[in-house]
């Protein structure tokens, strides 16, 4: 058996901790990954606070070099990492590699760092007085990631934390830990000094280690709503930056002018993708006026067509969900939206076979109480809401308690920036289903989806992994006299 192990100090480390690692394409158990206590969380962290010291006076110039070679590695690896997050995640491999671009485009807008990092400089400010910032790492920076994205997500975190200059610990799901052991050999291969990088496997005990070392200054973390309201609370509670992001009932608001056609193919790839296992997915609809019949008939067909199977045949359009449990919660919620008087249109409860497959399901009818509605159920699950108005669909966007995604389907101009103003969302697509940005913008929601002050990646990555300085400064040609009272500018 396989065993997947941590990456501390520049080399594996093994452990008497074990969990199995299964393909869930099959159910079959693959691999073991070797998890970590609080002694292994100790050794990872006392290397990349040894580490710190060096690597944080290290210079601009090194730090991006080895992320320009870093990102050369990604894309030379990209089918073997794609290969890698399809056999422990299940998502085909065309989506696989689709996340390790994405992933690696944060890569390249680290590369930028020297002038991500230009601090600012006034002269003069007062009679020989000069005032300038700048901006320096925190230390040591963890990184708790979820199944979902085993690339992407932590290259959200690490490239950034690395290039202004922190060393990094980071915390994968113990259930596709394969792509972040890659990810250390490829580091090292690109130059980075040991202990600037490690990774350590593992489940809650490892979590809350990282949570409460005194020496780990800052945690990211991404996953569900009340795992990120933990993470916060406590890592908060023990004086850490904090960024923590949550889960999501991203909402497409489909508008009566808008191209039915286009819509419908759009949402049913942003709400089947990955098996719905997204936090941007589209996992509701709200309809609109005469909207509303046609497009669902347009989702019910192409819902029907989706090729399910395992995500390294090439013919497979969505693969199964993580694990068999998250299968029997899908079939559950759906169960209990067709009793609770939903209409269910696609039924994929019972594909059969091996592995953990469920189907696309398409539910009309749906209303805000229903359970099948306010949960994140995290699974191919798209429920259909009516709404009379645009402003109708605004409130019922507003009025749940996620703040992820969302996006408008139309062709007014009017109608969209009235959307874009109004709804209390932090990323907004127009006729755009997953409106992800790109690396040089951030990446974040608002309300029950975040718990922090900072986004991820992008400009408000940079600001969460560094803090400011401010300096004053005069050299007096004479001696002059200081004053008792508070300065101001001459």
């Amino acid at each position: 058996m396989r065993t997947i192990e941590h990456w501390i100090n520049g080399e594996r480390v093994g452990g008497d901790r074990l969990a199995p690692v299964y393909d869930p394409a099959t159910g079959e158990r693959q691999a073991q990954v070797v998890l970590a206590d609080g002694t292994g969380v100790d050794l990872a962290v006392a290397a990349a606070a040894k580490a710190f010291g060096d690597w944080s006076q290290s210079s601009l110039t090194q730090r991006a070099r080895i992320m320009f070679k870093f990102r050369e590695l990604l894309e030379r690896h990209e089918d073997e990492l794609a290969r890698i997050i399809t056999s422990e995640h299940g998502k085909v491999l065309d989506d696989a590699r689709g996340e390790v671009v994405r992933g690696r485009e944060v890569v390249e807008f680290a590369c930028g760092i020297g002038q991500l990092l230009k601090g600012e400089f006034s002269d003069q400010v007062s009679g020989g007085v000069d005032a300038y910032s700048f901006r320096q790492p925190l230390g040591v920076c963890a990184g708790i990631t979820p199944f979902n994205f085993p690339v992407m997500v932590p290259l959200w975190m690490h490239p950034i934390a690395i290039a202004t200059g922190n060393t990094f610990v980071l915390k994968p799901s113990e259930r596709v830990p394969g792509a972040s052991a890659l990810i250390a050999e490829l580091y090292a291969e690109a130059g980075l000094p040991p202990g600037v990088f490690n990774v350590v496997n593992g489940d809650k005990a490892a979590v809350d280690a990282l949570l409460e070392h005194p020496d780990v200054a800052a945690v990211s973390f991404v996953g569900s709503t009340p795992v990120a309201s933990h993470i916060h609370e406590r890592a908060s509670a023990f004086g850490k930056r904090v960024q923590a992001l949550g889960g999501a009932k991203n909402h497409a608001v489909v508008l009566p002018d808008a191209d039915l056609d286009f819509a419908a193919d759009q949402i049913t790839a942003a709400a089947y993708g990955s098996a719905g296992q997204r936090c941007m997915a589209i996992s509701a609809v709200v309809a609109v006026g005469d909207a509303g019949d046609g497009l669902v008939d347009r989702l019910a067909e192409r819902a029907r067509r989706i090729r399910v199977g395992p995500g390294d045949r090439a013919d497979s359009e969505m693969g199964p969900v993580i694990t068999d449990e998250a299968r029997e919660r899908i079939r559950s919620y759906v169960a209990r939206g067709a009793a609770d008087g939903a209409v269910l249109l696609v039924d994929g409860r019972d594909l059969g076979g091996p592995g953990f497959f469920v189907g696309p399901c398409l539910l009309d009818g749906v209303t805000r109480e229903m359970d099948v509605y306010r949960d994140e159920i995290f699974g191919p699950v798209l429920v259909v809401l009516r709404a009379g108005s645009l402003d109708e669909a605004i409130a019922l966007v507003n009025a749940n308690p996620y703040g992820n995604g969302t996006a408008v389907f139309t062709r007014g101009g009017e109608a969209a920036r009235r959307f874009q103003r109004e709804v209390t969302v932090g990323m907004i697509g127009v006729n755009v289903p997953i409106p992800v940005p790109m690396a040089f913008h951030s990446f974040g929601g608002w309300k029950s989806s975040l718990f922090g002050d900072t986004h991820v990646h992008g400009p408000e990555g940079v600001r969460f992994y560094t803090r400011a300085k401010a300096v004053t400064t005069r050299w007096p040609q004479s001696r002059e006299t200081a004053s008792l009272s508070f300065p101001t500018a001459n």
